[in-house]
């Protein structure tokens, strides 16, 4: 009888601590625009408008993007418009490595890969409203392929 209650106290303990990290609760920002043909076109601009509600902590802001394996370039790389809730405006171009030596960075699940870059590490904001951001594909070809869609991903810092 012991043993069977040592058991079953150590089976619910385990339990436990399997769905304790299920209860953290994501603080992640994320928007996300999908590409319905899997194809991002040249002069077609990413426009994220994103609520800054919480200016206590500093974020990490990160551009990411889906792939399929009919993703043909080693590269991804984009300009970033980056307007702040109080006016300020960052430019920058990032170069964005998708693949190294023919093969993807990220690890596929089904029939996609997900791969992300940093852009701003420990922004803080000075005022809540609203952030834009603003992705141009500078890949030089009219459309690129094997693109499921892009996101951008801003994680609150504790």
């Amino acid at each position: 009888m012991k043993k069977m209650m040592k058991r079953t106290g150590l089976l619910g303990l385990l339990l436990i601590i399997l769905l304790l990290p299920s209860c953290k609760k994501n603080t992640d920002i994320v928007s996300y625009h999908t590409f319905p043909n899997r194809s991002w076109y040249r002069y077609s601009i990413q426009k994220f408008v994103i609520p800054i509600k919480n200016i206590e902590k500093p974020y990490d802001v990160s551009f990411f993007a889906r792939f399929t394996q009919e993703y043909p370039f080693d590269n991804l790389n984009f300009n970033m418009v980056m307007t702040t809730p109080s006016g300020e405006e960052r430019i920058m171009e990032y170069p964005f490595t998708i693949k190294r030596d023919g093969h993807f960075t990220g690890t596929f699940v089904n029939d996609s890969c997900e791969a992300s870059v940093c852009l701003k590490k420990g922004i803080q904001f000075d005022k809540a409203g609203i952030l834009i951001i603003e992705i141009e594909n500078l890949v030089p070809r009219l459309q690129t392929p094997g693109l499921l869609g892009v996101g951008i991903r801003l994680t609150p810092k504790p």
